[in-house]
């Protein structure tokens, strides 16, 4: 009897030293905690910052608008960029900016789409150990070398070839050409990397040529991969500054052709915020121009998710 008591009182201290460790967190439990307590910190952080930005560059950007009362029509169709003297166009800005992103886009997606089919079909082991460290090498030089670059040797030899004073939107575009051909031969590898190896075998066991196989199987796979590419090249030449300040002139005018000097919505302001006076009229309509780029990265990522969630469904389908 005394034995089955015991028995029994050491069961209920059992128990309830396994209630206890129930209702209490084990250290593997804390830190988890721990970690998410963490990680939705840092998240915060980031949403933060980013709506700060977005909030600080929008209320400066609409000054324009709000407090000098200049009308929107007139800032985005005019043509004269004054701000000393009131007249504010930017429509030579936005003008030059697309011309060079659109340009540059042209120029190098035939170049970067070669290249990837290089390295993933035709030459796969040779092309990426060969071609690998050159787009890296590409990536990781500063936007001023180009910049340099495009000032020793592009812009004298558009000068020579076509007169004039070899600024302007072409040199520009060969220099933003360099430059996102390593963003987007990146990305058009990795969305041919993407394509399930079962396409390719079963084009050619149908009889396809190599060639027919990548043109009409391969790319068209892979298309809303090398779309994506080609935005996120042209968001890289749309926001880049100094390397086109640099070569195309800084002339706030209406481009009349490719080599007539021009300005872009970067370039100007880099050259100009550091002459104006914070909340007067010219300071105000740079922050305009400013928010006019942030305004159109936004466009440029919300057409990348486009593209991205067709392509997803296409590929469920």
């Amino acid at each position: 009897m005394e034995q089955t008591n015991f028995q029994l009182k050491k069961q209920d201290a059992q128990s309830h030293e396994w209630e206890t460790q129930l209702h209490h967190a084990t250290k593997a439990t804390r830190e988890d905690w721990i970690g998410r307590g963490i990680s939705y910190f840092c998240i915060g952080i980031i949403i933060l910052v980013v709506a700060s930005m977005l909030w600080f560059i929008t209320s400066k950007g609409i000054a324009t608008f709000t407090q000098n009362h200049v009308s929107l029509w007139k800032f985005l169709s005019g043509t004269n960029w004054a701000p000393d003297q009131g007249q504010i166009g930017a429509l030579p800005m936005i003008v030059g900016s697309f011309a060079v992103t659109f340009a540059a886009a042209i120029v190098a997606t035939p170049f970067a789409v070669g290249t990837a089919i290089f390295m993933t079909e035709i030459s796969p082991n040779k092309g990426r150990k060969f071609l690998q460290p050159v787009i890296e090498l590409l990536v990781g030089i500063p936007s001023v070398v180009y910049g340099f670059i495009g000032l020793a040797v592009i812009v004298p030899f558009m000068r020579h070839l076509v007169g004039g004073s070899g600024f302007g939107i072409i040199s520009a575009t060969f220099v933003l050409f360099v430059m996102v051909l390593p963003t987007i031969t990146s990305m058009t590898v990795d969305s041919l990397r993407a394509v399930p190896r079962f396409y390719k075998e079963a084009s050619l066991a149908l009889g396809a040529t190599r060639w027919q196989t990548v043109s009409r199987v391969i790319l068209r796979s892979a298309t809303s991969g090398i779309l994506t590419a080609v935005i996120f090249g042209m968001a890289r030449a749309f926001g880049e500054a100094l390397a086109v300040q640099m070569v195309i002139g800084n002339a706030a005018i209406m481009p009349k052709n490719l080599i007539s000097p021009a300005s872009t919505l970067t370039s100007q302001l880099t050259t100009g915020i550091g002459d104006t006076i914070d909340g007067t009229l010219p300071n105000n309509a740079l922050w305009s121009l400013a928010l006019i780029l942030l305004l159109m990265s936004l466009f440029f990522n919300a057409i990348v998710r486009v593209i991205a969630k067709r392509g997803q469904l296409k590929h469920e389908r």
